[in-house]
């Protein structure tokens, strides 16, 4: 499945116009049936914009889900920065950590997974995602992503303010890219039907509410987004077999 290029994601099959695979993961040994790691781990790309760090700290949970699978790692990127330092310095906007890389587009294919996470902008992805978005054009014409499975999460001011249509408005792009949605639906359970607390998050993919900024991921929020690297990992990894 690694490098994407057909509707049939699998590690057995050639990308389409490549040669050869580059990257096989899973060989059966014929005498035992067991299966031996050939090179590196499945790697699922969380890649996210952050402006005032409430992704961030999702994304840093959600590897964790993810990195608690066997066979699979969650590798945190940031895309870049659109914004002049001198606007974001009245925006009051904190310095990026230094040890998150920005990514760029050619390393796209390099992923078998991803988990693609933004703030909301009028209930839309934030300009930063969707200029980051727009400059994959490369990979969309030879359709270098397709097959490959991706999921969303968010963060918003208010309850209202977008947690499920960020997501949904979001699809547009995976669709475009012949990329599989992966949601979570309502598979962390109980959790999602608690009203004891205000906690972002939906069928869509996992939230926060940030407020006026104040307010940082609760816990019930950072343990849906652990949940969701967890049911991403097991995805990429049923997809790879």
């Amino acid at each position: 499945m690694g490098k994407g290029g057909g509707c049939m994601p699998t590690k057995n099959k050639f990308p389409i116009n490549e040669p050869s695979a580059e990257r096989p993961v899973i060989q059966t040994d014929i005498t035992t049936g067991s299966e031996a790691e050939w090179s590196k781990k499945l790697r699922i790309f969380i890649v996210f914009y952050s402006m005032y760090g409430h992704v961030e700290t999702l994304a840093r949970r959600m590897k964790k889900g993810v990195d608690g699978i066997e066979g699979v790692e969650g590798v945190l990127y940031m895309v870049p920065e659109i914004l002049a330092p001198d606007v974001l310095e009245q925006m009051k906007v904190p310095p990026k950590n230094d040890d998150i890389p920005v990514i760029s587009v050619d390393e796209l294919i390099e992923a078998d997974g991803f988990l693609f996470g933004f703030p909301t902008r009028y209930g839309c992805m934030a300009a930063q995602m969707k200029a980051f978005f727009d400059s994959t054009g490369k990979l969309w014409r030879e359709q270098k992503l397709a097959g490959l499975p991706a999921g969303f999460f968010v963060s918003t001011g208010t309850q209202g303010g977008g947690q499920e249509t960020t997501s949904w408005t979001a699809v547009t792009q995976l669709a475009h890219h012949g990329m599989l949605y992966v949601p979570i639906g309502y598979t962390f359970g109980a959790g999602m039907f608690r009203m004891d607390s205000i906690s972002g998050g939906s069928p869509y993919g996992a939230g926060t509410f940030s407020g006026d900024g104040s307010r940082e991921p609760s816990e019930p929020e950072l343990a849906l987004a652990e949940h969701q690297g967890k049911c991403m990992a097991m995805t990429v990894k049923r997809l790879a077999q």
